[in-house]
């Protein structure tokens, strides 16, 4: 198939797509939180193993221990991480918990993940913030060298902490430049906490050529967004949801080919949105934003990369073609060096074209004309 020519698997749409397929595509995850995303088995185990009450059953862990379909009180949710970062305090916890997940994930279909988590949360038991980066990237590399997947790490600041800290963690993200460390994040509750509060931090990394994401537009409206931009010099966004409410700002974003992290099963689990069809994402693509979809949370959020793509993709109704697009957004927006960038581009295109063939998607059964 040559550039623009036009091929009836093209319009294929929504539940038209077989889940066969969207697990063979090839996928990104840029925005997933390593302590939010365990395995559930490996919480019961190591939680137990910690002295932590576990119900017999996965609904019972559930319960006591991780949010519901809903929660929307900012403050409640984030104490939930308190659960999974209880059993995340040794070196071997940590490399395990990061192995698995990449593991999970390249069973999925992706190629290329952004594992983000604060060192800072990981001393309790004596590692310093250096050594849980190093367990991290252990485990991320066992799965690389396993099964493929390609991972790097975003060190996260939190909002609520003191700046110095989060200069602290800065300055982790510039030691661990180019040694497995792809950018500096900052999370956290948005209302009251702002982001320029931390720009010292900021402006190391910035000064030091390292990537910036930050949360923003999720628990606070696009003011959020616009601070992390012009003020803390974020190349990508956590999130984004809020941004619509600022038509002159999202303007500014498209054309500068900034990337949103959406979430969906997240966003709709702490209420950031109060239905799924209410979720800009379908708006954003239309006006020609750079989207990206992501997980933030498997095990909260009980979600999968698969389970996200199928979410998107009957939600808003997307073509193939548009669900294509969609996932090579996530490629175009990795904190990857441009050729190396360029490259896996090439090869997912690749991938897309042979897939629709293998599949057999444009016959005159399955292609619409």
């Amino acid at each position: 198939m040559t550039a623009g020519e036009y091929r009836p698997s093209d319009l294929l749409r929504g539940p038209e797509i077989p889940d066969e397929l969207l697990h063979a595509l090839p996928k990104t995850d840029l925005h997933c939180h390593l302590d939010g995303s365990l395995r559930l088995e490996t919480f019961r185990e190591l939680g137990a193993s910690a002295g932590m009450e576990m119900p017999a059953d996965a609904e019972g862990i559930r319960a006591r221990y991780f949010p519901g379909d809903r929660e929307c009180r900012v403050n409640e949710f984030l104490s939930y991480f308190d659960h999974t970062l209880a059993v995340m305090q040794t070196a071997e916890n940590l490399e395990r918990v990061a192995r698995e997940l990449a593991e999970d994930f390249a069973a999925e279909g992706v190629w290329y993940l952004e594992v983000r988590f604060c060192p800072l949360q990981h001393t309790q038991k004596g590692l310093t913030p250096d050594q849980a980066v190093a367990a991290v990237r252990r485990g991320l590399d066992a799965a690389t060298e396993a099964h493929g997947i390609r991972a790097g790490i975003i060190i996260t600041g939190i909002r609520t902490i003191a700046p110095e800290h989060s200069l602290e963690l800065a300055k982790l993200a510039v030691e661990w430049k180019d040694r497995g460390v792809v950018a500096f994040d900052l999370a956290g509750a948005e209302e009251d906490h702002p982001a320029k509060r931390h720009v010292e931090a900021f402006y190391h990394v910035m000064n030091h050529n390292q990537n910036v994401t930050i949360h923003a537009g999720e628990g606070f409206g696009p003011e959020s967004i616009h601070q992390a931009l012009h003020r803390c010099g974020a190349n990508r966004i956590g999130h984004g949801v809020r941004l619509e409410e600022d038509p002159d700002l999202m303007a500014y974003v498209a054309d500068h080919r900034i990337p949103l992290e959406i979430c969906l099963s997240s966003n709709l689990q702490s209420c950031v949105v109060e239905d799924l069809a209410d979720h800009p994402l379908r708006f954003y693509m239309r006006e020609g934003l750079r989207v990206t979809l992501n997980t933030d949370n498997t095990l909260f959020a009980r979600t999968t990369p698969q389970q996200e793509l199928r979410l998107a993709v009957d939600t808003f109704d997307f073509t193939l073609l548009e669900t294509e697009n969609l996932l090579l957004n996530g490629f175009k927006s990795a904190f990857l060096p441009e050729t190396e960038k360029g490259e896996m581009v090439q090869e997912v295109l690749a991938t897309f074209r042979s897939l629709r063939d293998k599949f057999d998607l444009d016959s005159s059964k399955k292609g619409r004309t």
